[in-house]
């Protein structure tokens, strides 16, 4: 699909605000349709939807005569166990309605991103397999694999081209993320900067598979850019940059600002934490579309730390 129409849900999220720009720099301003809850003061076409209403959805996607939809709208892991039943419903309830909307417009490529929070405690936590035990411990786990598996019965049954990846936490400098386990990983770094120390909610040892934002949105691009024959997994792809503890990441900042503390007192996130892989294995998308990170801990910590400020005083 050469010039593509794009919608992409949840827009206003951590990757949701980079994916967005890296699409319009790719296929033209005019070609994606931003989408959130909230309303938005960035430049470009947006659509504010509640990805509960399916009829603002349908004429979303009827008006602006989408053809691809980037499906980011979501309560996170620990934000959904705030109120279980609404992240049933924003994250599962409403998929299965953009699935039938979708394929009532004719509309057939969507991406869906799941998470490592589909494993649970019988998940083997090092070099994580793509087939493996899932027994996810957190509603957001359990919408995101009940959703990679209708993900998989559409593509079978209906001929549609889902695509997804289970993204690792995300480490980016655009913005700060709210409701996630691994948004320590993000707030360090801030808090690095801006005050030269960090109460962290983790126990230092905690180690979970991380990837930094630019590999993840090239990760994202490269999978649904990839020949749809070349693809041999229907659910979702393993994908990984770097794994990290606290405290690792505590010793990386430290070479670059040597006062740095962390302080540690974990919160009910460590117990979710606990229940996830240490370590992933992608095989499946390093040889279906030759998947490769760029960024290590070293190269993402000193590109992060070139990227924040300390915020001027008022």
């Amino acid at each position: 699909m050469n010039n593509p129409k794009i919608l992409v849900t949840g827009s206003g999220g951590q990757i949701g605000t980079v994916l967005v720009n890296a699409l319009r720099e790719k296929y033209g301003e005019d070609q994606v349709v931003a989408s959130d809850l909230k309303p938005s003061t960035s430049q470009g076409l947006f659509v504010q939807l509640d990805i509960t209403d399916s009829e603002a959805l349908d004429a979303a996607l009827s008006d602006h005569k989408i053809t691809v939809i980037y499906h980011l709208a979501a309560l996170l892991s620990s934000k959904g166990e705030e109120n279980i039943h609404l992240t049933w419903d924003i994250n599962l309830l409403s998929y299965l309605k953009l699935l039938d909307i979708a394929k009532s417009n004719g509309i057939k490529k969507i991406f869906f991103p799941s998470t490592i929070g589909i494993y649970g405690q019988s998940t083997p936590k090092q070099n994580t397999q793509q087939h493996t035990s899932f027994e996810p411990e957190t509603m957001y786990g359990i919408t995101k694999y009940t959703g990679e598996l209708w993900s998989a019965y559409y593509n079978k049954k209906y001929g549609m081209d889902i695509r997804s990846i289970r993204y690792p936490g995300v480490i980016s400098y655009q913005s700060r993320p709210h409701g996630g386990t691994t948004d320590y990983a993000v707030d360090i770094f801030f808090e690095a900067v801006e005050k030269g120390k960090y109460e962290c909610y983790l126990s230092k040892n905690t180690k979970l598979p991380m990837i930094y934002m630019p590999d993840m949105i090239r990760a994202t691009l490269m999978l649904m850019e990839a020949p749809k024959d070349d693809l041999t997994i229907d659910m979702s792809y393993n994908v990984t940059g770097f794994s990290v503890t606290p405290d690792s990441l505590h010793q990386e900042i430290k070479k670059h600002i040597p006062d740095f503390e962390v302080t540690y007192k974990p919160d009910h996130r460590q117990q979710i934490a606990e229940s996830w892989t240490e370590s992933i294995d992608d095989y499946y998308a390093i040889k279906d579309w030759a998947w490769s990170p760029k960024f290590d801990i070293a190269t993402m910590t000193r590109d992060m730390l070139s990227h924040i400020t300390v915020p001027e005083e008022s």
